[in-house]
């Protein structure tokens, strides 16, 4: 689709777009087959809020769709001027959502880099065959939606995120786990199976067979849990095509939810792993009816590898989803407190790092019968995988964790990761089954999904959602078990909380009665 004569000679002032600048991609091959300019590509606009919202606006978790987009969506005269504005340019809006504050859009390379003031350019990374569009610099917008229009995500569709997970070989693993086993070692509360709840999966590639999960389900003995495949920006469930990639992502993220609350209904949002497709998976499931009770995030990628308005953006979805009374954990990572392979610093893995996120640290754990017999912080060297943790660059230390023991930052921030942890050791691993292969796995990836079945069991006990955990739970500490030893690379397991393991891991019985007491 060619611009038009017309629409190419319409005025355009643009205005920078504070927060977009992207650096030069690294690991870069020019592709053989330069880019389409007359190809036609979508992109995801956030709009700014009606009014500007906090964590403390979030802490009550109880604001129905109706009452967040009212109080603090996007305004129906702002969606408007920009889709007025865009179609007069020549581009094309394909939805508008004022609770999540976002406009989709389409429209050839040509008109996307003239109206955002950009170039694009194909290249593969790192060896991967696939070429992507990759830009680099700022992005401007039209001057008359300037302070309207916060991010433009999705031109550049480079993978955001990584998988945080690691597959353990069988001659490796010295001990594992099935799941149902890992709740009763963390005394998940008795008489509960998440009936009543719902849970989200966020996903960025990968999927799922209906018939490996009904063996592994009937295998454990806990049923038929309810699983239902969501697309997002044309994404689908694909299994298949990445059996020991996404998939086992996938599988790990469904089997460990499915087998610790097996009466609850998953929903597993997949989504294009881009900054557009992460932040549009987000906002789908926080603003979904029902709403989910918890989320469970296994993808990240460390705070310097965004862009401002796209972590800022996603953020913002977490945020959302803590005033609608959704409780996100998120993994810490699998790289130790560099969080890159062969990388050096310290360094935080985001979205874990935002504090609107429950972030999941990892153990090594051994037990004898039904007792946990010792926990450590789980490093297995380098190349083996470490659990990520630290200090965040970019988000303020938050109210719940001042006088825990967070070290200072080295940069504006300090908000601690991560909050809890739980086994991640792909030596004392889990147990799945992934495209028709029994295997172990490990991983922060692990931890996310089993505190999201433990927070929907604890909510089905309490009879509410829980929200923003964090607040509760910090007051809590006692209810965990807590990791003195070991370290992550940078950070060392302590007494209390530790940028290894947070507080530590669960004990399901105990903060489950310390919830119901507070609730008195």
């Amino acid at each position: 689709m060619t611009d038009s004569p017309e629409l190419s000679s319409v005025p355009l002032e643009l205005v920078p777009l504070p927060g977009s600048e992207r650096p030069r991609a690294t690991g870069i091959t020019p592709a053989s087959v330069p880019l389409d300019a007359d190809s036609t590509a979508q992109a995801t606009l956030i709009l700014r809020r009606r009014d500007h919202m906090t964590t403390a606006d979030a802490e009550g978790g109880h604001l129905s769709n109706e009452q967040l987009a009212a109080r603090f969506g996007a305004d129906s005269a702002d969606a408007a001027l920009v889709g007025t504005t865009l179609t007069a340019l020549g581009l094309r809006v394909l939805s508008t959502d004022l609770p999540s504050r976002r406009i989709r859009i389409e429209g050839s390379l040509t008109t996307l880099a003239r109206v955002f003031g950009t170039s694009q350019a194909a290249a593969t990374i790192d060896g991967v065959a696939a070429p992507h569009r990759l830009r680099s610099g700022a992005l401007s917008i039209p001057a008359q939606l300037d302070g309207i229009v916060t991010a433009v995500l999705g031109l550049d569709n480079r993978p955001q995120a990584q998988p945080q997970f690691r597959v353990s070989s069988a001659s490796a693993a010295s001990v594992s786990y099935t799941p149902v086993q890992l709740g009763e070692l963390y005394q998940f509360p008795a008489g509960t199976d998440g009936t009543g709840q719902t849970i989200a999966i966020i996903e960025l590639g990968g999927g799922f067979e209906t018939a490996d999960l009904k063996t592994y389900f009937t295998a454990l003995g806990v049923g038929s849990p309810s699983v239902t495949a969501v697309g997002v920006d044309g994404a689908v469930n694909e299994p298949g095509k990445d059996p020991t990639g996404a998939d086992g992502e996938v599988l790990l993220d469904i089997e460990v939810i499915g087998a610790l609350s097996p009466a609850a209904k998953i929903l597993v949002y997949f989504a294009p792993n881009t900054d557009a497709g992460f932040v549009d998976a987000v906002s789908d499931a926080a603003h979904a009816t029902p709403t989910p009770t918890s989320m469970s995030i296994s993808w990240g990628q460390s705070e310097d590898q965004w862009t401002a308005q796209a972590r800022t953006a996603l953020d913002d979805a977490l945020l959302d989803a803590a005033a609608l009374g959704v409780t996100v954990t998120a993994a810490a990572g699998d790289n130790g407190s560099a969080d890159a392979s062969g990388g050096t610093g310290k360094h935080a893995d985001f979205p874990a790092s935002s504090p609107h996120a429950l972030a999941c640290g990892g153990t090594s754990l051994h037990s004898k019968g039904t007792v946990i017999s010792s926990e450590t912080v789980w490093n297995d060297g380098t190349g083996g995988g470490a659990t990520g943790g630290g200090i965040s660059d970019v988000f303020a230390l938050p109210s719940w964790q001042k006088g825990v023991g967070v070290p200072a930052a080295a940069k504006p921030g300090g908000r601690g990761v991560p909050d809890v942890a739980g086994n991640a050791d792909p030596e004392t691993g889990y147990q799945v089954l992934v495209d028709g292969t029994h295997a172990v796995y490990g991983g922060t990836s692990a931890v996310a999904p089993l505190w999201a079945a433990l927070v929907a069991r604890l909510a089905e006990s309490l009879g509410s959602p829980l929200g923003l955990l964090q607040p509760k739970l910090y007051p809590l500490h006692a209810a965990l078990h807590d990791i003195t030893s070991g370290n992550n690379g940078a950070y060392k397991a302590k007494k209390g909380w530790d940028a290894c393991t947070g507080l530590g891991t669960p004990n399901g019985t105990a903060i489950l009665a310390g919830l119901q007491a507070a609730k008195k």
